[in-house]
């Protein structure tokens, strides 16, 4: 009786597909990834051009840190929207990642790339000269 037991628990199937968390930990590495790096590069491009900080070590060091923590926010609903939409609509599930993915880098990059409490002799409402006007800042 136990042989029995043991191979009904070993050839036993799981709950879940064996691929519906892993297609959305690589978009989540994939994507948040992306995201991060481009977060932070446009971070330091808007302290370099509005002179925020005390200077290139001291700027570039902050973006650095917030990195793992920019890719780890980014990442987890890229897991959470493929391991529950994805399962039956992947492309919403996509359009919906890709949607946060672009709202989550405009709202870095204006909330920590643009303070407002830093005075910015040279951009008028610390706002760089190169951001496009049809962005809202």
């Amino acid at each position: 009786m136990a042989s029995e037991a043991g191979e009904t628990l070993v050839g036993a199937e799981s709950s879940s597909p064996p691929g519906r968390w892993g297609k959305g930990i690589g978009a989540g590495a994939l994507f948040g990834g992306l995201t991060a790096v481009a977060s932070v590069a446009v971070i330091d491009r808007a302290w370099a051009a509005c002179d925020i900080g005390v200077g290139a070590a001291a700027n570039s060091m902050t973006p650095l840190l917030l990195t793992p923590l920019i890719w780890l926010a980014a990442a987890v609903p890229w897991v959470i929207l493929y391991g529950t939409l994805g399962t039956r609509h992947r492309r919403a599930a996509l359009t919906a990642g890709i949607l946060f993915t672009l709202w989550f880098t405009w709202f870095l990059v204006t909330w920590l790339g643009m303070p407002d409490s830093y005075p910015a002799p040279l951009c008028p409402g610390n706002v760089p000269p190169w951001w496009p006007s049809l962005i809202p800042a």
